[in-house]
């Protein structure tokens, strides 16, 4: 593939294309960055960082007056015999401090589990969650998009996390896949006043690009309180993310979907969870829309089982 030329309207106008096709929907910056560039340090930020290293690469001397690291004829003689009395000796330089290391975000996930735990309805739920500033997709996202649907309802479905139409709108599931499960939902002779949706993730990746490991662990406390709150008789995972996350599984959501698991809540209770394949999946993979379809004739049996 040949590079776009920076005069050239056409390759522009197929970069654009191409830009679109992709999901990239906004700029992160202002100005145009060349990753391609190899970047190359000033003189003036590359010597005080050559200095350091050197620093650090000079052995440590050690006091002579520390137990155990007196050998040879080196500890028996005296500092007067290198002609400096005891004011001019230098103090020998101290001993490096080893510091634990510790988890990127451990304080913002403990965070994020105190304020859920606090919350006692999904108002004050919903209110934690808005103050809450431990996320860095909050500052990218336009909107919290914290839940549709009935919280009353005995159906809650969970998925990944919110797209573009679903960051404008505010609203779990409002564009192509949102359509989808609708339908779904019909197909059983549910709607969305009879079950209730949120995400693992409240706020939208930038680009629609994947959750990362600590985005997802510290958004967990919220939604798992969301369940609990909720109580609902039945849950549905809405691709391998949300399956993985709330059953705490590494399996694929091709070999999870179908099987019934369970989701714990903090306080006990277990929820019969059916996990299956996200809509936007079907969307991409029509062939397995039958797959889908006898999971929620699982869930309606669930449904009807559970009274």
């Amino acid at each position: 593939m040949t590079a776009a030329s920076p005069n050239n309207p056409i390759d522009i106008a197929e970069l654009l294309a191409f830009y679109a096709s992709a999901g990239v929907d906004e700029a992160l910056e202002d100005t145009p960055v060349n990753r391609f560039a190899e970047a190359k340090p000033k003189q003036a930020e590359r010597a005080p960082a050559q200095a350091a290293i050197a620093r650090e690469s000079m052995p440590l001397e050690r006091p002579a007056s520390e137990p155990g690291f007196e050998t040879g004829r080196a500890a028996e003689r005296p500092a007067a015999s290198t002609g400096l009395d005891a004011s001019q000796v230098p103090d020998a330089p101290r001993r490096p401090t080893l510091t634990t290391a510790t988890v990127p975000d451990e304080g913002q996930i403990k965070l994020a589990r105190q304020l859920a735990a606090s919350a006692s309805t999904l108002d004050e739920l919903r209110q934690q969650m808005a103050a809450f500033d431990g996320c860095n997709l909050k500052f990218t996202a336009k909107n919290l998009v914290f839940a549709d649907g009935n919280p009353n309802a005995d159906l809650m479905l969970v998925g990944e996390a919110p797209g573009r139409d679903e960051d404008l709108e505010g609203l779990p599931f409002v564009g192509r896949s949102g359509r989808l499960l609708d339908s779904m939902l019909a197909a059983i002779g549910l709607d969305r006043t009879s079950a209730y949706i949120a995400n693992v993730i409240p706020w939208r990746p930038p680009g629609n690009r994947t959750p990362t490991l600590h985005e997802t662990e510290i958004c967990r406390p919220f939604i798992e309180r969301q369940i609990e709150l909720v109580n609902p008789k039945v849950l549905v995972n809405l691709g391998g993310p949300s399956a993985k996350t709330l059953l705490n599984t590494t399996e694929g959501i091709l070999r999870l979907r179908g099987n019934w698991r369970v989701h714990t809540t903090q306080s006990g209770i277990a929820i019969p969870a059916m996990p299956t394949l996200h809509p936007a999946y079907l969307l991409r993979t029509p062939a397995h829309k039958k797959l889908a379809w006898r999971d929620f004739l699982e869930v309606k049996a669930k449904l009807r089982a559970l009274g």
